[in-house]
């Protein structure tokens, strides 16, 4: 009761306790500058200043804690299963323990410094001697609850901070509850309610497990089956209506989850890390560009771009993982207009069977980026002034049926294979045209004879 009434007025058991040791370590230091300083005096002070600064380290640390959960930092802590804490027993002789090794550490080098050859017995105490044995004995009894104290306090703070998690996973989930059902609602108002609402608990989600889940709830929405435009009956109005809510409530969780990417990774509502699955949807339309796809692991494996607009251009595919293997470019206009890729990202057996699919001005650099048995059997592929200074492979049972340009491209590092690769050689790399071919290219020999 006594505490708590302190904290109310605004006083925390940790500053307490740091004022008392500070108090006493002061009151060791001017009684020895008016009295001349002893081997008794170098050991208290030195004990004082090591609590002294144990505490302050310790409210240190517990203030950053208080500071990263107030303002949602809490991605640059490790995430926590659940608190488990010694025995207070077993923390006390432990930390008691420390603490004498400390003083005798302390104790030895004040001996050593002064040049100490031994104790001198005395039969008798005089009034002095008795009063540096009071101090002394003051000294170990307030370090002693200077201790007891601030690991106390400090499992009291640990208890609240996990029944705060607690607390607000429960708030959470309940609101989860609620939005998911709402992502259910036959209304494609209420859906899209239910989108922005899992967006909103993704930002408040008190543990970045918790936002995977939020994230992972609205890409599933993305991935349920949906039919293009192209394939509606032409004269079934009721079906154009599904189609066009459907898909606003999809675009609308696409929009969001670039502008999270888009945020810088140090915020706190950044999406970055966080993996993606896009696995076998069906694109009519989609912008992601402008993000920023840095860790985690982004799938657009079997996805179909079917037909509008997808862009990425712009984006930043700078660590993690980012695949679109087996994917299909059948109708849409894909752009990757000046993206830059740094990581590892893959378009193995990708089918560029139609439509418009755009690298130009794209950056290659510092990662392998693979065309494996990738087919570009029509329509255009153009990588029209792209730069390459790091490894990309069009190796391996590639096959070129379709435009496919080099145009104005710069081979400026790393190796870029197209070995075994078959079909008519791309614009650009044409070894007639009177350029030599740049270091790091390797052409099949088909196209060099």
């Amino acid at each position: 009761m006594f505490w708590r009434r302190m904290q109310r007025r605004g006083l925390d058991l940790w500053w307490v306790s740091t004022v008392l040791v500070l108090t006493f370590t002061v009151v060791v230091a001017a009684n020895a500058f008016y009295t001349g300083w002893d081997l008794l005096d170098v050991v208290m002070l030195s004990f004082g200043v090591v609590a002294w600064v144990g505490a302050v380290v310790v409210q240190a640390f517990a203030e950053r804690r208080r500071m990263l959960r107030h303002v949602g930092l809490w991605q640059m802590l490790r995430p926590r299963r659940g608190l488990r804490l010694w025995p207070v027993g077993t923390v006390l002789v432990l930390t008691f323990t420390v603490a004498v090794l400390v003083a005798a550490t302390a104790f030895y080098t004040g001996w050593d410094l002064l040049g100490a050859r031994g104790l001198k017995p005395e039969h008798r105490i005089d009034a002095k001697t008795l009063f540096e044995l009071v101090k002394l004995s003051f000294g170990v009894v307030a370090g002693a609850g200077a201790l007891v104290a601030l690991v106390v306090a400090y499992r009291r703070q640990r208890v609240d901070e996990d029944g705060a998690l607690r607390e607000a996973t429960r708030l959470h989930t309940e609101r989860f509850t609620t939005a998911v059902s709402q992502l259910g609602d036959d209304s494609a108002a209420v859906r899209l309610g239910g989108v922005h609402a899992l967006a909103g608990l993704a930002d408040d989600a008190p543990t970045p497990d918790l936002r995977q889940t939020c994230i992972d709830v609205l890409c599933a929405y993305v991935r349920l089956p949906y039919t293009a435009e192209a394939d509606l009956p032409a004269s079934d109005v009721g079906a154009r209506h599904t189609y066009l809510a459907v898909r606003e409530v999809r675009n609308t969780i696409i929009r969001l989850v670039r502008d999270h990417l888009r945020l810088p990774p140090e915020h706190p509502h950044a999406w970055q890390g966080h993996d993606l699955d896009f696995t076998g949807v069906t694109f009519d339309g989609a912008d992601f560009s402008g993000a920023t796809f840095a860790g985690g692991k982004v799938n657009f494996s079997g996805a179909t771009f079917a037909s509008g607009e997808v862009n990425f251009e712009e984006a930043a595919f700078s660590s993690g993982t980012v695949t679109f293997d087996r994917a299909t470019f059948a109708g849409a206009i894909v752009s990757f207009d000046r993206a830059t890729f740094s990581s590892a990202v893959n378009f193995d057996s990708a089918r560029f069977s139609s439509g418009w699919v755009s690298f130009g001005r794209a950056a290659f650099f510092d990662g392998l980026v693979e065309f494996v048995e990738a087919a570009f059997s029509s329509g255009t592929v153009t990588f029209d002034r792209a730069t390459f200074s790091s490894a990309v492979n069009f190796d391996r049972g590639v096959t070129y049926s379709g435009a496919v340009n080099f145009d104005r491209s710069t081979f400026s590092g790393g190796t870029v294979d197209f070995t075994n690769a078959t079909g008519p050689i791309p614009s650009g790399l044409d070894p007639w045209s009177g350029q030599p071919m740049p270091t790091g290219v390797v052409l099949p020999p088909a196209w060099t004879s």
